[in-house]
């Protein structure tokens, strides 16, 4: 029962990122507002999860991991019933941007801490962590054909009052999770760090969403802000001054923590977690991982409906063999770690994805059957679910108990942090081609292979013998 309602969990979360896409036009038209007004929204929501979650993480270690969960649950069930009722999009926003994404800052990180302590082996957790993976992963592939069909058949703000009844059932089922003891409790929370570490990602994940529009280097139109140009088209892109400005709050992040352990208090992050060679190269598969995950979602996509012209339903049909991947793949990992180490099955889990990749660029065309989809979908996914599982489990093994809450927020923030990469990379790739077509659609595919081959590379550096806890 305790891996359901967190699986549950986790399906809701991944789901509202990706289900509001397909409700985009809808949403306009019934709250009076653009088309870019709505994605504004959905940026919001993105970047609201994304800068939050290290903080959201390191409460589990002031309220408790349970408590956590539970308080992430009702603000999102919150703003999901807010959005529910939205009659502008000021409260929209309100509603799933900003409580939406503080609530998933809250509820996501608990879930792994979870699954970590209340495994007794190795074999379990991984089990677990494959039932969890597999959620999230169906969450994020099921939200376009959900949302499409809950959208067409009961208008955009049915699909926030499913979420609000799924998190009325977590919430019930919640009550039975038992949370074994923790660590001592901690009083003090680390607030300036929070909001440097916050702010840090913030800029860097907004630069990271607005490579789509402008490009990754050379900016295609002018970036203004209240009417004023301030990077003209042709200049710099605005990606790299946002991820900058980002990149420069992280650094003076990092100085503060140095400091904090200087004096003897506690951090937001301790800095001997990125000390560890393995737990890096983990991130960094785990942030591939999803950056392929979601930029090839992202293409193949775009690809049916616009070259094939299929409705958002049918393309989430097509994208069904995939899942089916996922799923099995995920299903499997308990069986799997037992035989495999977490290293082996990441370096097959990118060697089955490079190989979906490859099937689709060769056998997909705008003329070819639907079946022409089906097997690299398939390794696609089932290589995702191989990973997905691995990676986690690998680098949330290699934490102690007490230091659970550090690893699991930075974690998440790697991973969304692949999520809008990917979304990004793929959307720039798209948009910088001057005739959209099957030819730019294989280039943006080709780019994401070389992604996963650089995430095999990381893979391949992992040492053969790894301590976990």
């Amino acid at each position: 029962m305790t891996v359901f309602a967190l699986a549950l969990a986790q399906f809701v979360a991944s789901y509202a990122a990706t289900t509001m896409t397909v409700a985009v036009s809808a949403i306009a038209a019934d709250l009076g507002t653009t088309v870019l007004g709505v994605q504004t929204a959905i940026t919001l929501f993105t970047l609201t999860m994304a800068s939050l979650m290290v903080p959201g993480s390191k409460l589990t270690d002031v309220l408790g991991r349970k408590r956590c969960f539970t308080a992430g649950l009702l603000v999102y069930g919150a703003g999901a019933l807010l959005a529910s009722a939205a009659l502008g999009p000021g409260l929209l926003i309100a509603g799933y941007s900003l409580l939406e994404g503080i609530g998933s800052a809250l509820m996501i990180p608990p879930i792994y801490i979870l699954v970590t302590v209340t495994s007794k082996d190795g074999t379990t957790r991984a089990r677990r962590f494959g039932i969890v993976s597999g959620a999230g992963a169906l969450g994020a592939a099921a939200g376009p054909l959900l949302g499409g069909l809950l959208t067409t058949w009961s208008g955009w703000r049915a699909s926030f009052g499913l979420q609000v009844l799924l998190v009325a059932l977590i919430l019930v089922l919640a009550q039975r999770i038992a949370e074994p003891a923790g660590p001592p409790r901690r009083r003090e929370f680390d607030v300036a760090g929070a909001i440097l570490s916050a702010a840090g990602l913030f800029f860097v994940v907004f630069g990271v969403l607005q490579a789509g529009t402008y490009g990754w280097f050379v900016s295609r139109a002018d970036f203004t802000l209240g009417g004023v140009v301030l990077l003209p088209a042709g200049g710099l892109s605005p990606l790299w001054v946002s991820a900058g400005i980002g990149a420069g709050i992280l650094t003076v992040f990092f100085t503060h923590v140095r400091a904090r352990e200087r004096t003897g208090r506690e951090p937001l992050v301790p800095s001997s977690l990125f000390h560890d060679r393995v737990t890096n190269l983990g991130l960094l598969t785990q942030h591939v991982q999803w950056l392929v995950l979601q930029g090839s979602f992202f293409v193949i996509a775009v690809f049916f409906q616009q070259v094939r012209g299929y409705s958002a339903v049918e393309t989430g049909l097509l994208l069904t063999p995939a899942t089916i991947g996922i799923l099995g793949a995920s299903a499997a990992a308990g069986r799997m770690a037992r035989r495999h180490s977490p290293r082996r099955l990441i370096r097959g889990g990118f060697v089955l994805t490079g190989t979906g990749l490859a099937l689709i660029l060769l056998l997909v065309r705008a003329g070819s059957g639907v079946a022409s989809a089906v097997p690299g979908l398939f390794l696609l996914g089932a290589g995702i679910g191989i990973m997905l599982t691995a990676s986690v489990n690998l680098v949330q093994s290699r934490s102690t108990n007490a230091a659970q809450g550090d690893i699991s927020g930075v974690s998440r923030s790697v991973s969304n942090l692949g999520s809008s990469v990917g979304t990004a990379l793929a959307g720039s790739v798209l948009a910088g081609t001057p005739r959209p077509g099957g030819t730019s659609f294989a280039l943006a595919l080709a780019t994401l292979a070389v992604a996963a081959a650089a995430g095999l590379v990381a893979a391949l550096l992992l040492p053969r013998q790894a301590r976990t806890h």
